[in-house]
C-alpha cells in the first residue's frame, strides 16, 4: 500500500530529473537565480564560467537566460508554479550574485563580489562578499562571515549572526537575537524587539554605534584605548561595566559617560533588559 502511494505521488509530481549546464561568462557579469521552493547553494571556482546543476521534477524545466550582463536562472512549471528545485551552482569568485526565493534556503561560500540574497521561508548563510552585501529572510536565520563593505542584515522571526566582518553594518530583526563578533566598523547599528544584542568589535575614533532592544539585554565591548561618548537608557533593567566609569548627567532612566576624548558616539537602549559593557573578548567569553 505504501509503495503504491509513493508511486502515485511520484507520478503526480513527475519523475526526478537533473539539469547540468555550464556556460561561459564575461568579467563583470551578474548571476541572478529565482527559486520558489528548495535550495540555492552557490560555490566558487577560478573559471570564467557558471555551472548550473538542478534537481527537479520532470514536469518542470530550468530556463537559463544568457547575455553580456550575465545569467538569469529560474524554473518554469508545466502548469502553474514549479515544484521543489534544488540548485547547486558554481560561479567565478568575482561574480556578483542576486539570489531570491520563497520557500528557499540560500547558502553562498567563497564569493568575493556583491551579494543580494532574499527569502521568505528559509535560512540565509553566506561566507564571503564585498561591496554591497544584503541578506534578508522573514522566517529564517541570517548568518554572515568574512565579508567586507556595506552590510545589511534583516530577519523578522529568527536570529542574526555576523563574524569577521568589516565595514558599515546594519542588523535588524523583530523576534530574534543579534550576535556581532570580530567586527571592524566605524558605523554599526543593531535593533531588535524581542532579543538580546551582543557586539564584540571595534570602537573607532569618530565612529557611530547604536544598539537598541525592547525586551532583551545588551552586551557591548569597548576597547581599553577607545575615545567614545556613551549614552545609556534602560527602564526596567540595570547597567553594569567590567571597568570603572564615571557617570554624568544621570537621570532616572538615562545617563552618560565619556571615555578618552569622546570622539566616537555609542548609544545603548533597552526597555526591559540589562546593559553591560566589557573589554573585547570578555563579552564573547560570557556568551
Amino acid at each position: 500500500m505504501l509503495a503504491t502511494l509513493a508511486t502515485l505521488t511520484a507520478l503526480a509530481l513527475g519523475a526526478p530529473q537533473q539539469t547540468d549546464t555550464t556556460l561561459p561568462v564575461r568579467s563583470g557579469a551578474r548571476l541572478e537565480v529565482e527559486n520558489f521552493g528548495g535550495e540555492i547553494a552557490v560555490k566558487t571556482w577560478s573559471r570564467s564560467a557558471v555551472r548550473v546543476t538542478a534537481s527537479h521534477s520532470s514536469r518542470d524545466r530550468i530556463e537559463i537566460g544568457a547575455s553580456d550582463a550575465g545569467l538569469h536562472v529560474k524554473a518554469e512549471g508545466h502548469r502553474g508554479p514549479p515544484h521543489v528545485v534544488d540548485y547547486e551552482i558554481t560561479a567565478p569568485a568575482w561574480m556578483a550574485l542576486n539570489l531570491s526565493g520563497v520557500y528557499t534556503d540560500i547558502t553562498v561560500e567563497g564569493a568575493q563580489g556583491e551579494i543580494t540574497a532574499e527569502t521568505v521561508h528559509g535560512e540565509v548563510k553566506v561566507s564571503g562578499g564585498s561591496g554591497n552585501v544584503s541578506l534578508k529572510s522573514v522566517q529564517g536565520a541570517v548568518t554572515l562571515e568574512k565579508a567586507r563593505g556595506r552590510i545589511d542584515l534583516y530577519s523578522v522571526n529568527e536570529e542574526i549572526k555576523a563574524s569577521d566582518v568589516s565595514g558599515d553594518l546594519t542588523a535588524e530583526t523583530v523576534n530574534g537575537d543579534i550576535t556581532l563578533r570580530q567586527i571592524e566598523s566605524s558605523n554599526t547599528e543593531a535593533n531588535t524587539v524581542n532579543g538580546d544584542i551582543t557586539y564584540d568589535g571595534t570602537i573607532k575614533d569618530g565612529g557611530r554605534y547604536r544598539f537598541a532592544t525592547h525586551g532583551g539585554s545588551l552586551r557591548v565591548s569597548v576597547p581599553e584605548k577607545a575615545n567614545v561618548a556613551v549614552s545609556v537608557s534602560t527602564f526596567n533593567g540595570e547597567f553594569n561595566s567590567c571597568f570603572p566609569v564615571q557617570l554624568t548627567g544621570k537621570a532616572k532612566h538615562r545617563f552618560n559617560f565619556t571615555i578618552g576624548s569622546g570622539s566616537a558616539r555609542l548609544e545603548l537602549e533597552s526597555f526591559d533588559g540589562d546593559i553591560k559593557i566589557c573589554r573585547p573578548g570578555a563579552v564573547s567569553k560570557e556568551e
